[in-house]
């Protein structure tokens, strides 16, 4: 734990549609205390930050006062960092576009960041995870969605307008895959997120129904990528093919990415990662085959170094420490 001196601390808020998680981070990324409220219980914003603020209270008090604490850094859906808004956030309840930083600092009366989750997951690993020291990677988050947060020169890069780094909506295949969400067809995450590998092994099966294999014993329904990964670990040849399918294309994609902004390393963070060298090994293969030869193996592809349950709240926590 950092030494208790004035602005020893900064506190870290996840914003998810379902859940918040929050907590008091050290400037060496250990987490001191940690909570979480609902977010999907609140219609009204204005509860909502009061129970935020209810539970954090002690928190903040066990840490010895706001004299402690530098700031609050969030992550959020479609937060923009310029404006410290969220702004048309399709999973949240509140709608339009909501001030939240600035309901923030004044109920706490501490100034605080805002940016997107994939942003913060970005900042996150480069101060406390496998990007530290580096200048320039790429962080792809891969999840229920495909998010991205963009590195360059030590800073992220947010684009005029705050919303820059949304590779995961990226036209990979055209005419592909429609995405529900967007109504585009093709984008990498309906294809490279954890929807997208359920899509694939459901896709696979219907195209092969001669081909026996372990997937078959479920329903569509119960069919997910931890599902797909159990299957292959067993050496199912069927959702092996689903993960070698799903590296190929996002192994094209992070090609694309490096030859726009040549990064020292992609790192690949979410539930997704857990498939291991099943997804690994294949992105690999098709990201070295789709490069340049001045860009080939030279760019190394690395799972992230923070714990899933950490990396929200230590990625939010990550923005205090540039705040004025």
């Amino acid at each position: 734990m950092a030494t208790a001196i004035s602005n020893s601390f900064a506190i870290g808020i996840d914003i998810g549609g379902t859940n918040t998680v929050f907590g008091i981070v050290d400037s060496r990324g250990n987490i001191s205390y940690r909570g979480a409220i609902s977010t999907k219980k609140y219609e009204i914003l204005e509860e909502y930050i009061d129970e935020l603020y209810n539970s954090l209270q002690p928190l903040i008090e066990a840490a010895g006062g706001n004299e402690f604490i530098k700031g609050i850094g969030i992550g959020a859906p479609n937060g923009n960092f310029y404006s410290g808004t969220i702004e048309y956030a399709p999973n949240l309840k509140w709608r339009g576009i909501i001030p939240l930083c600035d309901l923030i600092t004044k109920k706490f009366g501490l100034p605080s960041a805002l940016t997107n989750d994939a942003n913060a997951a970005a900042v996150g690993e480069m101060m406390y995870g496998a990007a530290k020291g580096m200048k320039d990677f790429i962080m792809i988050t891969l999840g229920t969605g495909v998010g991205s947060g963009i590195i360059a020169n030590g800073q992220l890069i947010y684009g005029h307008d705050g919303f820059a780094g949304e590779l995961g909506h990226n036209i990979i295949i055209p005419n592909g895959r429609l995405h529900a969400g967007t109504g585009a067809r093709g984008s990498l995450e309906t294809y490279c997120s954890a929807t997208g590998v359920r899509a694939t092994a459901i896709e696979l099966m219907e195209k092969n129904p001669e081909k026996s294999s372990l997937l078959r014993k479920y329903t569509p329904e119960e069919i997910d990528s931890k599902v797909v990964y159990d299957c292959a670990v067993q050496g199912d040849e069927l959702a092996i093919d689903v993960f070698n399918f799903t590296g190929e294309i996002l192994g094209m994609a992070l090609a694309n990415f490096i030859m726009f902004s040549s990064p020292q390393a992609i790192i690949l963070f979410g539930g997704l990662c857990k498939s291991g060298d099943f997804i690994l090994n294949p992105t690999k293969k098709a990201m070295e085959a789709n490069l340049l030869p001045i860009f080939q193996n030279k760019v190394q592809l690395i799972f992230s170094e923070l714990k899933e349950s950490d990396a929200a709240i230590l990625g939010a926590s990550a923005l205090v420490w540039d705040l004025k």
